[in-house]
């Protein structure tokens, strides 16, 4: 079964999240880097940092622990329902990632 290495999942998480916001971002074609996806950007990395999950967090779909505040979430939603069906054609590697540890991860009992 398929197993991102758990010491590199939050980073993975990291950069991925970060190009989904810049293919939103210029998609819409805001100046790189504007002041409201950087925003965005800022506040999605800050939560993975402090995910309580750490590195056995599952992916934030799955998650029973919302740390997001509303509006941010209602953003990110805007950015993922945009960005992710592209993500295959700009970061093949991180979207390939991002899809198989959402299907095959199961957190520690």
């Amino acid at each position: 079964m398929f197993r991102i290495q758990r010491s590199r999942h939050i980073e993975i998480e990291k950069r991925t999240v970060a190009a989904m916001i810049t293919i939103y971002c210029r998609g819409h074609n805001h100046e790189i880097p504007c002041p409201s996806c950087n925003k965005i950007r800022d506040y999605a990395l800050k939560r993975l940092e402090r995910c309580p999950f750490g590195e056995d967090k599952p992916s934030c779909k799955t998650c029973p622990v919302h740390c997001y505040s509303p509006a941010m979430r209602e953003n990110i939603k805007t950015v993922m329902r945009y960005a992710g069906p592209r993500m295959i054609w700009k970061h093949p590697l991180l979207a390939t990632r991002y899809k198989l540890n959402q299907l095959f991860y199961k957190p520690k009992s």
